[in-house]
């Protein structure tokens, strides 16, 4: 995907400040937490209320799920940023944003930009929590995440937004009634010059993200990526669902809670980035990871012909193939260099 030169270090100064906040918080009950919360989560029945309680809870999750979230939808905002690199949100608008986590992926994907950031969520222990990591002293963040302003908002169908260039909806949805999840959906894509939606890389996430990419397009906007046309879908719902993948580096946390030894895990996620302005997507995008065997690569696309097709690239194809090799799942076909 399209490389934020600066992600790096946002993603650092992140992983720093959240290893200092776990300072203060015994492994056990850290791990209590984390248990408790991913069990709510990995439930069906959306709980149309806050799932963090308190601060052990919020300091659980953020440990655990922030690096993750972080990740993730920065990813989604390279690709929407490699549809138009000289575009940069100077208000932005984090639906549900909890602890920050997407706030700070804007920031790692527009570094240095001034922009005013707005939070909204309902568990004011999380609002707390990502203000007191945005404006952490030992790990200082970027100016626009310390000036962010963190308000408490019911994310429902009531809920109204402050016209903005930039909404981001990150792993709110699949907590939502569908009621609910339609009405924030509308309201974003009212407010937002752009919107961009994640959520997990489950059948479900995707299912959610397709309703959303469809009121969006009913809205008047249109789909930057991944997408390369804003028509229908191609994959048959049930056969098969569009998700990319997110290199995560592990803390002593995860390892703790999964009893992994590997230094990193990958995190699964569905997205739409949809604009009010016009925008030429992606020719088309891999849709999954490439198949490289000798002498060729086989790369699955999603194509603006609205189909999934199979292009296969080989040593003949000269600078072609060498982008190939080096082409990643999420990725736009062919690269503009090439």
């Amino acid at each position: 995907m399209y490389d934020a030169p600066e992600a790096p270090r946002t993603g650092e100064t992140l992983r720093a400040a959240l290893a200092e906040l776990l300072d203060g918080l015994p492994p056990k009950q850290a791990a209590q937490a984390v248990d408790r919360l991913i069990a709510n989560y990995r439930g069906r029945t959306p709980t149309d209320a806050p799932v963090l309680r308190d601060r052990s809870d919020v300091v659980a999750y953020a440990a655990y799920r922030m690096p993750a979230t972080f990740e993730a939808v920065r990813a989604a905002l390279d690709a929407f940023r490699g549809q138009d690199p000289d575009w940069a949100p100077r208000t932005h608008v984090d639906v549900g944003g909890g602890t920050g986590a997407a706030s700070w992926a804007v920031d790692a994907a527009w570094p240095g930009a001034e922009r005013t950031t707005t939070v909204l969520d309902w568990a004011e222990p999380a609002l707390a929590l990502g203000a007191e990591l945005a404006r952490g002293t030992a790990t200082p963040s970027s100016p626009a995440l310390r000036a962010a302003r963190w308000q408490r908002a019911e994310i429902g169908t009531g809920l109204k937004l402050p016209d903005a260039d930039l909404v981001t909806v990150s792993y709110v949805l699949g907590e939502l009634t569908e009621a609910a999840r339609d009405a924030v959906v509308e309201e974003a894509g009212r407010a937002a010059r752009a919107v961009v939606i994640v959520e997990p890389g489950t059948p479900d996430g995707y299912l959610r993200v397709l309703a959303a990419r469809d009121r969006l397009i009913a809205a008047g906007l249109r789909v930057a990526a991944p997408c390369p046309h804003s028509a229908g879908c191609p994959i048959v719902p049930g056969t098969d669902w569009c998700h990319f993948s997110a290199r995560v580096s592990r803390s002593s946390l995860h390892r703790r809670v999964k009893g992994g030894s590997l230094p990193y895990e990958d995190e699964k996620f569905s997205y739409v980035a949809a604009v009010r302005t016009p925008v030429t997507p992606a020719p088309s995008r891999v849709v999954r990871r490439p198949q490289i065997r000798k002498g060729q690569v086989l790369l699955d696309l999603c194509t603006a012909e609205e189909q999934i097709r199979r292009e296969t690239v080989t040593k003949r194809h000269g600078p072609l193939y060498r982008a190939a090799r080096d082409a990643d799942w999420g990725d736009a076909w062919p690269p503009p260099r090439t």
